[in-house]
């Protein structure tokens, strides 16, 4: 899948052509955004727009604008004068939304002890405690014991056994030979 989502700031007032049948718009515009570095220089891109979004691109974006522009990404061959051929990035856009004219392109600083995307586990505690199992209710109770409170039913459930394993005999039985994997 070819999905590329991009904020840039127009630099080249969008140039309107159309298809050589005249009858398909081609919107035809160039787009910088900051390197992802802070030592990076910004880097440039063409964007191309089709039909309908052709037709709204030229009317209602201009150079100094800042965008969201959703596309695909493609990669153009082109023969040089100089005898050599240049690969160049374009972006087909799909969709394009105004950021206005003082949005900023830098992410919120994030502090520096703690990454956002981490929960601290001992804040983690329940409110209430975990309902509590047993098999069958025990005399005269109407609901049974996992919905009732801690205090109302001291049971405890014995803590679960597991069967003793037992070593592998030593039969001639062609069965006895296949790995001991449990599933």
């Amino acid at each position: 899948m070819n999905s590329c989502i991009l904020m840039a700031e127009i630099i080249q007032d969008p140039q309107l052509r159309y298809t050589p049948d005249n009858q398909i718009p081609i919107a035809e515009m160039l787009v910088q955004f900051p390197g992802s570095r802070a030592e990076d220089p910004p880097a440039t891109l063409k964007v191309v727009g089709w039909g309908n979004l052709a037709q709204e691109i030229q009317e209602r974006y201009h150079q100094g604008d800042r965008v969201v522009i959703e596309g695909r990404l493609n990669m153009n061959t082109i023969d040089r004068p100089e005898g050599f051929k240049e690969k160049r990035a374009e972006l087909t856009a799909q969709r394009i939304h105004s950021l206005g004219a003082n949005a900023d392109f830098t992410a919120p600083a994030a502090p520096a002890s703690a990454p956002s995307n981490v929960v601290p586990l001992g804040s983690r505690t329940p409110a209430t405690p975990a309902p509590r199992w047993s098999d069958a209710p025990t005399g005269g109770e109407s609901k049974p014991s996992w919905q009732q409170s801690p205090a109302a039913n001291p049971q405890t459930p014995p803590p679960a056994t597991r069967p003793a394993s037992t070593p592998p005999s030593a039969e001639s039985d062609s069965d006895s030979s296949l790995d001991e994997i449990p599933f």
